[in-house]
């Protein structure tokens, strides 16, 4: 395994939140990344957040944290950030962004900063977990510590 140490595990650390980093194999073949970390990490799915990065109408580019068993509401998701449509990013664009690649795009530690939107699911759960920056690698937080490191907009964002 590589690094336990990312941008996103040193914003995590830098915001003062109590955190677990979890490692899995990833598999590059999997049909849905966030559903085979789950399974790996042998966690029920509506507690691993995957993030995507979406493009509103104008330009801008944000991050959404939904369960990994869920699908993003596009129009919910440019409603909460006061746009009147958003649609999936480009791979290359959200990498670009976020200085990730796909499959380890966390919320955290992002090269530009994106506002960042979280399922209001998650806080029905006692703790989250999240990408850790890199593919097969986790961080495991309570909800309340993520959104508010995150700076984060809680709202419902599953279709």
């Amino acid at each position: 395994m590589s690094s336990r140490v990312t941008p996103a595990t040193r914003a995590a650390a830098a915001a003062g939140i109590p955190f677990r980093v979890l490692e899995y194999a990833y598999d590059p073949d999997a049909d849905a990344i966030g559903l085979q970390a789950a399974e790996a990490l042998g966690m029920p799915p509506a507690r691993v957040f995957k993030t995507l990065v979406a493009l509103l109408e104008g330009g801008e580019m944000v991050c959404a944290a939904i369960p990994s068993d869920a699908r993003l509401s596009l129009k919910a998701l440019a409603s909460a950030a006061g746009a009147k449509s958003a649609e999936m990013a480009p791979p290359a664009k959200a990498e670009r962004a976020t200085g990730y690649v796909v499959g380890g795009i966390s919320p955290f530690g992002q090269k530009k900063r994106l506002r960042c939107f979280l399922d209001a699911s998650a806080l029905a759960q006692p703790e989250i977990v999240v990408n850790g920056g890199r593919r097969g690698l986790q961080i495991l937080l309570a909800p309340a510590d993520a959104a508010k490191a995150l700076g984060a907009t809680v709202v419902a964002l599953t279709a």
